[in-house]
């Protein structure tokens, strides 16, 4: 196997991951659905939930997230309080891991935190330090953003290009610099 195919299917993971994830969540609607993106199907423990979260009532102080997928989808409700950590990752079309415990008849979240994806072999991490070593030093790398183009056109880091999860998907390797030594940098919007 190429180092050139290597390159290229470990993009497609990351594409397919991005999917998942929220980084080709398309943000020109404004229009609310009424029925969330599927969670990907994980074993539910007894008291955690992993799926996106629905919504957030800060009023009523209440999570909305769904957890399985397709028809097994179900949506489930806990409230929170002052003693509820990680309320932040608690944001709408986010997927969030939420730790509960039953009182009286309700169930309250304890800690929530951000469902992260899972990098595939080959792929590593870039922390914001590293990265910003790696510009000073001007090491020859393309960084590509992720995110849908109205995004990337109300903001985006200097010197990225844009190329959207869905455009990856399916022009694959024709939008991709031809230097395939090159360190490539994807980001999105996400936590992933």
């Amino acid at each position: 196997m190429t180092k050139n195919t290597t390159v290229i299917q470990l993009l497609a993971i990351m594409a397919a991951s991005f999917m998942f994830f929220g980084c080709a969540q398309d943000m020109t609607s404004t229009s609310q659905s009424s029925k969330p993106a599927a969670a990907k199907v994980e074993k539910q423990s007894e008291t955690v939930f992993k799926g996106p979260i629905v919504g957030r009532s800060n009023k009523a102080k209440t999570i909305s997230i769904t957890v399985g997928k397709g028809d097994q989808a179900k949506t489930m409700m806990v409230r929170f309080d002052d003693n509820t950590k990680g309320l932040e990752f608690a944001q709408k079309g986010e997927a969030a891991i939420i730790n509960w415990e039953q009182r009286n008849n309700e169930k309250f979240a304890t800690v929530i935190k951000p469902k992260l994806a899972k990098l595939p072999d080959g792929v590593t991490e870039i922390k914001v330090d590293e990265m910003y070593s790696l510009l000073e030093a001007h090491v020859p790398l393309t960084l590509v953003d992720a995110r849908p183009k109205l995004r990337y056109d109300q903001g985006h880091l200097p010197g990225s290009i844009s190329i959207p999860v869905p455009k990856l998907k399916e022009m694959k390797a024709k939008v991709l610099p031809t230097d395939k030594d090159e360190l490539l940098v994807f980001y999105c919007g996400g936590y992933t």
